[in-house]
């Protein structure tokens, strides 16, 4: 198994100037919080071995993590899975009881991304660029490449090579053409897997829906991509006994700029007005940050180079094999957890994330 490792014409001279206009000018901002995860797993009668991988807190160059402590009748050990994600391990023999809770608390101090991408300064990717990212070029069991899609994608981007314009027009095709299931939850639904063929078919879905039919367009244009979990940590449920799920996000990659987010499922929430209801005006509050208060083409245009600060990263990638190795399959993804008993896969477990916003 692959490990991950870390011009222009002048017919694309409009597409330069948006995309690099408006771009943030000031100072990032912060945010820290403390957050308790907390995990319960049902154990059948008469099982003879527990398996549980469980997300922590990834740092990166935007989160610094502190105080990370697990409480556990049992003993936890970390690893790295496939895309060298830490992550929590317990192996449980022979349990002698019903269930097992796990809670995992954590200190977060989160930056805003901000990045001023300027297209003229990236390239298509060289070859040797295009081997040694190869692993993100590869689809996966939800996230398809076939004929359909490839020439899906050759329409959008028009021939467009500039890996930053081309990954502008996926995004901006994406949020226009599939709705967010929150706006209309009578009739519009996620799939329970994040599936590009799922959001191609129905156009609607949640942000894994939205961010796997976005990854197989990039990769069918030659864009490597990865696919980062989180969860985004809203002023609305500061502080409350509230789950607050999970998020996604896409980060691509262009040379000379490195890799880049995008997040094209908030996009289509600020893209238009939202008619609000008794039945979506909560569920669409909490898909976002800091809260819906109409259209906001800023916040659309903000969303392709930039993060708000108010989120934690669970995992990135897709396929996952854990470290031990787990027996049921690959492991879709890993916003909250995994579960094998005996051997095979259990979803009878139930996460809950809360936080609390602290003095930086």
């Amino acid at each position: 198994m692959l490990r991950r490792t870390s011009v222009l014409t002048i017919v694309s001279l409009l597409s330069v100037a948006a995309i690099a206009a408006d771009r943030p000018s000031m100072p990032p901002q912060q945010a820290s919080f403390h957050v308790a995860n907390t995990f319960t797993v049902k154990i059948p009668k008469g099982s003879k071995n527990v398996r549980i991988w469980f997300a922590v807190p990834q740092e990166d160059s935007y989160s610094t993590i502190r105080n990370l402590k697990v409480g556990s009748d049992y003993g936890v050990h970390y690893d790295r899975d496939s895309w060298e994600n830490r992550v929590g391990y317990i192996d449980i023999k022979n349990p002698t009881s019903d269930q097992v809770t796990v809670k995992e608390e954590f200190d977060l101090t989160r930056t805003e991304e901000l990045n001023s991408i300027n297209p003229a300064g990236t390239r298509p990717l060289t070859d040797r660029e295009r081997a040694a990212l190869a692993a993100y070029l590869q689809p996966a069991t939800h996230v398809i490449v076939n004929d359909e899609i490839k020439k899906l994608a050759a329409s959008i981007t028009n021939g467009e090579t500039n890996p930053v314009i081309a990954a502008h027009k996926l995004y901006e095709w994406t949020y226009k053409n599939v709705n967010y299931w929150v706006k209309d939850p009578e009739h519009l639904k996620a799939s329970p897997v994040g599936s590009t063929e799922y959001c191609l078919r129905s156009k609607t879905g949640n942000c894994t829906d939205f961010h796997s039919l976005f990854a197989s367009l990039a990769i069918s244009s030659g864009i490597p991509v990865r696919m980062v979990y989180g969860s985004l940590l809203k002023p609305t449920l500061n502080g409350m006994e509230v789950d607050a799920s999970y998020h996604c996000w896409i980060q691509f990659f262009a040379p000379r700029l490195g890799w880049l987010p995008l997040d094209a499922s908030l996009a289509n929430i600020y893209a238009e007005e939202i008619p609000l209801t008794d039945k979506n005006k909560k569920l669409v509050e909490l898909t976002t940050s800091t809260g819906y208060h109409g259209p906001d083409m800023k916040k659309v245009e903000y969303y392709f180079g930039n993060l708000d600060e108010r989120r934690v990263v669970w995992s990135i990638g897709r396929d996952l094999t854990m470290q031990p190795p787990q027996e049921d399959g690959p492991v879709n993804s890993l916003p909250k957890a995994y579960v094998e008993i005996d051997g095979k896969q259990s979803s009878d477990w139930t996460r809950q994330l809360t936080y609390k916003e602290i003095e930086n």
